[in-house]
């Protein structure tokens, strides 16, 4: 971790100039949410500006400035970097959200990137927020991008731990470490109870659920970027203890965040794998559901033909003596056994015989 030193010894640029009143200076803008100076562990001030912060600090090098900011503008940033000596790339991707999860060292600051996440009970989703934060000897500064996490619990811890807060910004950075993983649970929970959901749903054959299955399974991706880069972070930092004097209450402060962040891994790779496992298994029942379907329409076609065989057949056997009548109802003179005295009955047997025969012959043909 960086070794505290007086501010002379690390800083690079000169000691700003106080700016004319008439020029307002860029910390005086309204993104800042809190900033604090510390003295062994204790809050001797609160400055309400950037400007402020920087005045005091320089009055109290024994001191360490906590500051807050929630999206700031590239002014503020630069007049920080120029202040604290920031790396411009550091600076560049603080003021960049969508950063991956990571940790970078510029000399003797720590450029620290969390994704924090919560859970939102009546959305039923994820929300991630980004929190960057430099890590100096004499300074913390976290920048927020979103809503998550909610810095102003883990200052107040802190404030009440005097003796922990005295160890430095590195106390607070393992603090804040902490604070986004515990942040981790309530979110493992809420995404259990919804996988729980989403199985009852497949089952049941909601129609819907594919839709829930595939939002929830991107939410996991981006957990799954939240998470595992943690995990080599925190093992990188404890791999630093011994080259830079970490505090040994530190140490297992960070050791058991480390523990926690490598079950909330484990179980976010289970959810993706859950849920590609219940995603499986509801494109099966819903293709045993389009067969089952296509099986009842081809079924009820089929006796859909079998009906129109038999109407068909009866409509054959009934024409046939109503053609045989209706030749010899014509009224003509010059018919065919006309005056013929078995006329009737001949064309009566003609009738039963044709209709007898196209019986059989539909009977054969499993029509009737």
């Amino acid at each position: 971790m960086p070794e505290r030193r007086p501010r002379a010894a690390w800083r690079r640029h000169p000691e700003p100039q106080p700016e004319p009143a008439s020029t307002p200076h860029p910390a005086d803008r309204p993104s800042m949410v809190q900033a604090s100076l510390y003295r062994d562990g204790r809050r001797v001030s609160s400055p309400a500006t950037l400007a402020d912060t920087f005045r005091q600090l320089r009055e109290h090098p024994d001191g360490m400035a906590w500051i807050g900011l929630q999206r700031p503008t590239e002014a503020e940033l630069h007049s920080l970097a120029a202040e604290f000596d920031l790396h411009e790339l550091a600076v560049e991707d603080a003021l960049e959200a969508h950063q991956r999860p990571k940790l970078e060292r510029y000399g003797d600051t720590l450029f620290v990137v969390l994704r924090a996440a919560r859970y939102l009970d009546a959305q039923e989703e994820v929300e991630f927020g980004e929190l960057h934060m430099f890590v100096g000897p004499d300074f913390l500064i976290t920048v927020r991008h979103g809503a998550a996490p909610d810095l102003s619990t883990v200052r107040h811890r802190m404030e009440e731990n005097p003796d922990l807060l005295a160890l430095g910004p590195e106390a607070v950075l393992y603090a804040i470490l902490d604070a986004v993983v515990d942040g981790y649970a309530p979110v493992v929970a809420g995404v259990q109870n919804d996988i729980d959901e989403i199985e009852t749903e497949v089952f049941g054959g909601d129609p819907a659920v594919s839709r829930r299955i595939y939002e929830l399974s991107r939410e996991m991706v981006e957990f799954q970027r939240a998470t595992r880069p943690l995990v080599g972070m925190l093992h990188g930092l404890m791999a630093g203890f011994a080259k830079y004097g970490t505090d040994e209450e530190l140490q297992r402060y960070l050791r058991d965040v480390a523990d926690h962040v490598t079950h909330t891994s484990e179980r976010v790779d289970g959810f993706r794998q859950a849920l590609t496992d219940i995603l499986t298994v509801n494109a099966t029942l819903v293709t045993q559901q389009q067969n089952a379907e296509m099986r009842a329409l081809a079924e009820a076609g089929f006796e859909q033909n079998e009906e129109i065989k038999k109407i068909s057949s009866w409509a054959a056997i009934l024409f046939a003596p109503t053609l045989v009548g209706t030749i010899y109802g014509m009224n003509f003179d010059h018919m065919p056994e006309l005056h013929w005295a078995g006329g009737y009955p001949f064309a009566v047997l003609l009738m039963a015989v044709v209709c007898v025969s196209l019986y059989v012959v539909f009977k054969k043909k499993d029509w009737l």
